[in-house]
């Protein structure tokens, strides 16, 4: 298997995941992370921003894979199946994944804290 078909595979499994979400046959504890890997994986802004040297693709060929991996593991197989199926034909029918305004605002949500936990630590007492 060569790179263009990992990150083939992954960006499938991505929108496997968000099909996933919406399977009432997926058992809750799954659903939770694949709903926090989806949110992250299709927002538009990144956890590290991609200009930061090295740092800003550690999210995206490290945490998002492992996120990915693990949330695939946890479902039942035939949530897999069906789930995949249509990720497969959304993909080929729109040719794009769809976006994350729940990512986008968990994002934003942890910059948020990060920024308030980094004020309060520093502020003079």
């Amino acid at each position: 298997m060569n790179l263009r078909d990992w990150a083939r595979r992954i960006k499938r499994d991505a929108v496997t995941l968000w099909f996933a979400c919406r399977d009432p046959a997926t058992p809750w504890l799954p659903k939770a992370l694949c709903w926090f890997t989806v949110a992250y994986a299709l927002s538009p802004i990144d956890l590290i921003p991609d200009f930061i040297p090295v740092l800003g693709y550690l999210d995206d060929v490290l945490l998002l894979p492992v996120l990915i991996w693990l949330a695939v593991r946890l479902l039942p197989p035939e949530v897999i199946v069906r789930s995949r199926a249509r990720a497969e034909e959304w993909m080929a029918r729109t040719g794009s994944k769809p976006k994350s305004k729940a990512g986008m605002a968990l994002v934003i949500g942890i910059w948020v804290l990060v920024a308030a936990g980094l004020a309060w630590w520093l502020w003079p007492r």
